[in-house]
């Protein structure tokens, strides 16, 4: 692992050891709506503390979704709720665990006192290292990836439990190790995780075979609206309020629904529009190999990887799914 180390990210981390190491009574937070990544480094960061005898905060937006819940350490992870549990005093030590901006810690920003020290631990490109220590490795396939490098770097002893929350980032940020950022590193970190004793198989049966009938019919309520540009290379559908409501599915159940459009043979660009109310749209985007998403994204105020990226956009669903469109089209 050394020789991947270069000076600026082994300098980083070593930064990062040693906000850990001096911080206490700290708020660690991942960005709303989490997925894999964001929880199991909350709960990683959450583990570490521990073994420093650190007192702590686990929190996000939205609490943690049903099929990360059995993940060692999850009942720790509390949610806002409009306030419920809001502290007497704001936060004046802050982690933040794979948001690429502040903003994407939503309403916890409110927990925040506004001189927090924050330390900002992330794998986003779009990341603009903010905090008072920053630990970005770009080309990390997930925020699990540098976490495990931060752990070597503490010198703290790996467990299974640890070990669990690791693998289930890089496991759910690779796409169970399909995507292109499945590195040489990657797959060394899942080996040395697999012998501690983490049940691999286990985890993947879970988080990428099994599927709840509300997400099901979900996933056909979507695919009766892909829709394609006459070229075939952009793909699309979307949901709305009525179909979460009406197929009693929750925004966890849309994980992995844009892919239906990317992975079809011959789109470049797969997008899922998932209309929020009657102003707002959360868009999704992948990208094969030819095409920055991110870049994308950003142009419409949003981030996130060259082939994995999304933004939130305000306006009326038809009208932004056409601005959407034409936008990737000039990427093609």
């Amino acid at each position: 692992m050394a020789e991947m180390l270069s000076d600026r990210y082994a300098d980083d981390i070593e930064r990062a050891c040693s906000f850990l190491r001096s911080c206490d009574d700290v708020l660690v937070v991942s960005h709303v709506q989490p997925d894999g990544d964001a929880i199991s480094s909350t709960l990683v960061i959450g583990w570490l503390l521990d073994k420093w005898n650190k007192t702590y905060r686990l929190v996000n937006e939205n609490g943690v979704p049903s099929r990360l819940a059995d993940l060692p350490m999850a009942e720790q992870i509390d949610s806002y709720q409009d306030g419920e549990g809001e502290p007497e005093q704001k936060y004046s030590t802050v982690i933040c665990v794979d948001c690429a901006d502040y903003a994407r810690i939503g309403k916890i920003a409110n927990w925040v006192a506004p001189d927090a020290r924050i330390l900002n631990i992330d794998h986003h490109p779009t990341n603009d290292r903010y905090g008072e220590a920053a630990l970005i490795r770009d080309n990390a396939a997930a925020t699990a990836e540098i976490l495990y490098d931060l752990l070597l770097a503490a010198g703290v002893d790996l467990d299974e439990k640890v070990g669990t929350m690791l693998y289930t980032g890089l496991l759910t940020d690779t796409g169970g190790f399909r995507y292109s950022n499945t590195t040489p590193h990657v797959m060394s970190v899942a080996s040395e995780l697999l012998k501690l004793g983490v049940q691999g198989n286990a985890i993947a049966d879970r988080l990428l075979e099994t599927m709840s009938m509300a997400q099901l019919k979900l996933i056909q309520r979507g695919l009766s609206r892909l829709t394609f540009t006459p070229d075939q290379r952009v793909g699309w559908l979307f949901i709305t309020p009525d179909d979460m409501r009406e197929t009693g599915a929750v925004n966890e159940d849309l994980e992995g629904l844009v892919n239906y459009a990317r992975n079809v043979e011959g789109v470049d660009v797969g997008l899922l529009f998932k209309q929020i109310d009657d102003q707002n749209v959360k868009v999704s985007m992948r990208s094969s190999d030819r095409v920055d998403v991110s870049a994308i994204a950003k142009s419409f105020g949003g981030g996130g990887h060259v082939r994995a990226a999304g933004c939130k956009v305000s306006g009326i669903l038809d009208d932004i799914i056409i601005q959407v469109v034409e936008r990737v089209k000039q990427e093609l």
